[in-house]
């Protein structure tokens, strides 16, 4: 009897933890729902720029299985190619077939070259030359998938251990009465939301160079860029998650509601960040990407550390992360308001 009695509290106190049960039930489907669209999304189309073809030659091949688009000049498809534009482009010199590769991501370069080996294989008896020359604008043929996924793990692991050790610790500052105290005091609601995104802003600093240094000085990820410019992305993207977690955490009563909320805020952003190929997601989900702060900070890192960018191709995104922020901040001095009891 005693065994049951507790049995039943336990399955009560479940029952009537609505936020629980809807994580118990919803999360696993929304994160299986979400593998399912990015293992089951459409195959990789190589998108590819033809460069002086010679018109026998290009009357030979089957360019139906990639998207075909034709420069009248080299500078041009280069042009398009440092924008990402193109995976690669085709250009003959002396009858002979060059390609250039856009470099940064070791699995469409595999897709292309695929695509290119099938397109040339008929040419064996024409007399073209279908040994492929190929050079590289960013990376190499030794780039790992680590150099490729490094910049997104990087950023992924800053944002995801920021926002949980903001979000307890905001509800330790809740559950122990500081805040109620807090909100007793003169203190203006913005001063009490800026002094606490300071106090733990300076923990996130320290916490985001030492990860980025380790990173790259000793597990040797892959750095093409200004280490001042990666150390930028990573601040940017710290404070982001820093008031991300203490907005979320006004809706979490203890620590374990805020760990619940991991597959919700999280998760997605994994999908959505770049660390899967968005161009073989359903179109229909594509929105989601732009809409979640790790989206901006992934291509950020990835223009640095694997491209070599500079600030005036990454100035975008960090302004969109700081701009994250202070949404965060304005949202945070709004939900204090459920806190101040006089």
């Amino acid at each position: 009897m005693r065994i049951k009695a507790l049995t039943i509290r336990i399955l009560r106190q479940i029952i009537r933890d609505k936020r629980t049960v809807a994580m118990l039930i919803f999360a696993p489907m929304l994160v299986l729902t979400m593998l399912h669209f990015v293992f089951n999304g459409d195959d990789y189309v190589p998108k590819v720029g033809l460069v002086d073809v010679p018109q026998p030659v290009l009357s030979e091949l089957d360019l139906s299985s990639a998207e075909i688009s034709e420069y009248e000049s080299e500078d041009t498809a280069k042009e398009a190619l440092s924008k990402q534009e193109l995976d690669g482009y085709i250009l003959f010199k002396n009858q002979e077939p060059f390609i250039y590769l856009e470099g940064s991501d070791p699995t469409v370069n595999g897709e292309t070259m695929r695509w290119l080996q099938s397109v040339f294989k008929p040419l064996q008896n024409t007399g073209v030359n279908i040994d492929l020359e190929v050079t590289y604008l960013h990376g190499s043929s030794e780039m790992g998938q680590f150099d490729y996924f490094g910049p997104v793990l990087l950023g992924f692991f800053v944002f995801f251990f920021v926002f949980i050790i903001a979000g307890v610790s905001f509800i330790r500052e809740r559950t122990t009465g500081t805040l109620e105290r807090l909100l007793s005091t003169p203190l203006r609601k913005w001063e009490i939301v800026l002094g606490y995104v300071l106090g733990f802003g300076i923990f996130a600093m320290i916490q985001s160079t030492l990860v980025a240094t380790f990173s790259i000085y000793v597990l040797d990820m892959m750095m093409e860029g200004a280490f001042f410019y990666l150390l930028i992305i990573i601040l940017a993207l710290a404070f982001t998650a820093l008031t991300l977690g203490i907005l979320i955490s006004t809706f979490a009563n203890n620590e374990l509601q805020m760990i619940q909320f991991i597959p919700v805020i999280i998760v997605p952003q994994v999908f959505f960040s770049g660390l899967f190929n968005l161009e073989t997601i359903s179109d229909w989900l594509s929105w989601v990407g732009p809409i979640t702060p790790l989206y901006y900070a992934a291509q950020a890192l990835r223009d640095v550390m694997v491209r070599g960018y500079g600030w005036g191709d990454i100035y975008i995104e960090i302004i969109v992360l700081f701009g994250f922020s202070l949404l965060f901040i304005f949202l945070n001095v709004i939900a204090l308001r459920k806190y101040r009891k006089i």
